[in-house]
C-alpha cells in the first residue's frame, strides 16, 4: 500500500504502521496493534500517544485495559491544512488516498462508547463531531465555558468555528464561567444563532461540557486539555437537563 503521502504529512514510519493497523483493526488494545503494525511493544504506547497528539487517534479504557482507535481518516485534511505552504500541493494526492483509508475504517465495523482526546488538537477533533451529527436548525449547548483564556491561540479557532457554525445554520447556547471577561460574552452574543450568558450565582466549573444529540463532551480546563467524549442518549439527556436548569436561573446580558 502506497504510504508516501503520509510520510510527506510528517508521520514517522512507526506512526504510519500503527495508524494503518488501527484502521484495519478498529478499536483494539496495544498488543494486537503492536503485532499488526510490527512496532515493538516497548515503543507502541509512545507511537500511539504521538498519533493522539496529532489528532489521528483516541483511546478508551475498558475494564481496566486501554483500547485505541483511529479517528476519521478525513481528519488528515485538517492536519494537511496546518502545514499550509509546502504541504498545500499534497491536497489532491490526499483526496485520492482517503477513500482507501475510509474502506479500512468502515470494514472494522466497530463504534465506541467513550473516547479520550489529548491536547488542544484532540479537542478540536472531538468538537468537529458536532458537524457530523448536527444539521441546519439543530443546536448544541455549552456549560461552564472558560472563555478561551486557557489554551494558546484558542480564541482564533473559536472565531473561525463560530463563523462556520453560523454558516451551517447551527445554533448554540453558552453558559460561561463567572470569571470570564464580559467582552467575550458580548462577542458571542453578536454571532448569528448564538446566545451567551454567565453561569448563575457566580459559579465557576472545573470542566467545560458540550452537549448535542446523543453526545456529551467533557473537557478539562488546563493548558493540556483532555476531552472525554461519551456517546449515550441517557447521559446526554441528563446534561441537557442540568443545562436547562442553569439556563433558567441565568440572566440575559444587558
Amino acid at each position: 500500500m502506497e504510504t508516501k503521502v503520509l510520510e510527506k504529512l510528517g508521520l514517522t514510519e512507526g506512526e504510519i504502521r500503527a495508524y494503518l493497523a488501527l484502521l484495519r483493526l478498529g478499536q483494539s488494545a496495544a498488543g494486537p496493534i503492536a503485532m499488526e503494525s510490527r512496532v515493538s511493544r516497548s515503543k507502541i504506547y509512545l507511537v500511539l500517544d504521538k498519533l493522539e497528539k496529532k489528532g489521528l487517534a483516541s483511546h478508551a479504557d475498558k475494564r481496566g485495559v486501554r483500547h485505541f482507535q483511529a479517528v476519521e481518516p478525513a481528519k488528515l485534511r485538517d492536519y494537511l491544512a496546518e502545514k499550509e505552504g509546502e504541504l498545500r500541493s499534497l491536497e489532491a494526492e490526499l483526496e485520492r488516498f482517503l477513500p482507501r483509508l475510509e474502506e479500512y475504517h468502515k470494514s472494522a465495523g466497530k463504534s465506541h462508547f467513550v473516547a479520550v482526546y489529548q491536547g488542544f488538537r484532540g479537542l478540536q477533533v472531538a468538537h468537529e463531531h458536532i458537524y457530523l451529527k448536527l444539521k441546519r436548525g439543530d443546536s448544541y449547548f455549552v456549560l461552564g465555558a472558560p472563555g478561551g483564556r486557557v489554551w494558546k491561540d484558542s480564541e482564533r479557532f473559536w472565531q473561525k468555528d463560530h463563523a462556520r457554525r453560523a454558516e451551517s445554520g447551527i445554533g448554540c447556547r453558552i453558559l460561561f464561567n463567572a470569571d470570564v471577561d464580559k467582552g467575550v460574552l458580548d462577542d458571542r452574543n453578536g454571532k448569528p444563532l448564538c446566545e451567551a450568558r454567565y453561569m448563575p450565582v457566580g459559579i465557576v466549573t472545573p470542566a467545560e461540557v458540550e452537549v448535542y444529540k446523543d453526545t456529551t463532551l467533557i473537557i478539562t480546563i488546563s493548558q493540556e486539555p483532555v476531552a472525554i467524549e461519551i456517546v449515550s442518549q441517557d447521559i446526554a439527556n441528563s446534561f441537557k437537563s442540568y443545562f436547562s436548569q442553569f439556563w433558567k436561573k441565568s440572566r440575559p446580558l444587558r
